[in-house]
């Protein structure tokens, strides 16, 4: 579509009835009708439906030949499946859409919510990074979540592996929303499926996607922008120089939000990129303290954030030791039965930065005799450092 063929005259009107997201998500759902195409539309006629009756003339001029809109049956069937899944279609302008977003250019026109909606109106940190990040990484990340939790702020990530899944756990019992990259059903990584069910029970997942797409690399840079969209500020802990953190990053920039980043070692190139955007003027965060000072106090009041639970009498009897979980229960990345996986996992882990051995075999679900015999070999390798106390570091 041509960007000259729509101008600001009409003001949006919000649908107000069941039957009005019908249209809005037919025009989302039509062919080259984009975030950006669809509020030009809107802006040019005023609704979806009067967007929906042009679109078909407005692409013949536009030199696009057999053009089909998106069908009722298709937009009623996609509308089925997620109120199967006990999904809500948010529609923007309309109540429960998310205020953050409305000032976007390309705000989404629909987005699918499962779980509790009362966390789009609680101010929210966004948290991103790497997906292969190490030990020291992770815990820096669910040591912020946990304290930003704790502050009254909500956690939004993008339910990866690394980073996000870390921040995301840490902040489940106070509040954060994944936004998928693909569909609001479709698990991925498939890892993360323990997690992707506790988000719907104890938080929030959103997806702009319709429900079953199984996400391809052209969707994250589309949810990167709400991710900073809903964000007061975007934390970026462990992104390489071509990361798509900083993505993110520059979405946030773009958005008008904060952009804060957890420095690393100059030689870990999984911190290169958090060097490169403190450098050009992020802010560099060391703990909590720092996204406090900078952004103030969440604008949160009591009743918004989580009721504490009264810890019960103590049972003076003597209580059964607990039981380790059983491996079919374990997350299926924490099963590690050989030396050669072991030693690939303990170097994802790895950094320059020198880790505490107890740690690493904490944090992997290591045996101490597996986690012995990969360290040995790594060693020999001239591929890691031990050093005093106990430390371990990646050469």
């Amino acid at each position: 579509m041509k960007a000259d063929l729509f101008s600001n005259t009409t003001p949006f009107t919000p649908p107000t009835t069941v039957e009005n997201d019908l249209p809005v998500l037919r025009l989302f759902r039509s062919r080259r009708v984009g975030a950006t195409t669809f509020h030009r539309l809107i802006a040019e006629y005023g609704s979806a439906a009067a967007a929906l009756a042009h679109l078909p003339d407005i692409a013949r001029n536009a030199g696009v030949h057999d053009y089909h809109i998106c069908s009722e049956a298709s937009a009623r069937a996609e509308i089925r499946a997620g109120h199967k899944l006990g999904a809500r279609l948010l529609c923007f302008g309309a109540p429960g859409y998310p205020a953050a977003l409305m000032d976007l250019p390309d705000a989404p026109p629909v987005l699918w919510a499962l779980g509790n909606l009362d966390l789009l109106t609680r101010p929210a940190l966004g948290f991103v990074g790497a997906r292969n990040a190490s030990s020291l990484g992770r815990r820096m990340a669910g040591k912020l979540a946990t304290e930003a939790g704790a502050a009254g702020y909500v956690v939004i990530s993008g339910l990866a592996r690394g980073i996000d899944a870390q921040a995301h756990r840490a902040a489940l019992p106070t509040g954060t929303i994944a936004v998928q990259g693909g569909g609001i059903d479709t698990v991925y990584p498939r890892e993360n499926a323990a997690l992707h069910d506790d988000l719907a029970r104890n938080g929030l997942r959103l997806s702009e996607m319709p429900p079953g797409t199984t996400p391809q690399a052209r969707h994250f840079p589309q949810r990167n922008r709400i991710i900073a969209g809903l964000s007061r500020a975007v934390i970026v802990i462990e992104a390489a120089t071509r990361s798509g953190s900083l993505i993110t990053a520059r979405d946030a920039l773009d958005q008008g939000r904060e952009v804060m980043a957890v420095p690393g070692h100059p030689m870990d190139g999984r911190t290169g990129g958090c060097n490169q955007l403190i450098r050009d003027g992020a802010v560099l965060i060391r703990s909590f303290d720092d996204i406090a000072e900078a952004l103030g106090p969440a604008a949160v009041t009591q009743a918004c954030l989580p009721t504490p639970t009264v810890a019960p009498t103590p049972d003076p009897r003597p209580q059964p030791l607990p039981q380790a979980a059983p491996a079919s229960q374990m997350v299926p990345s924490e099963m590690t039965t050989d030396a050669p996986t072991a030693i690939t996992r303990i170097l994802q882990r790895l950094s320059v930065a020198p880790v505490p051995e107890d740690t690493l075999i904490r944090d992997l679900h290591l045996s101490p005799s597996l986690f012995a015999q990969a360290i040995c070999e790594l060693e020999m390798d001239l591929r890691i450092e031990r050093l005093p106390g106990g430390l371990i570091a990646r050469l």
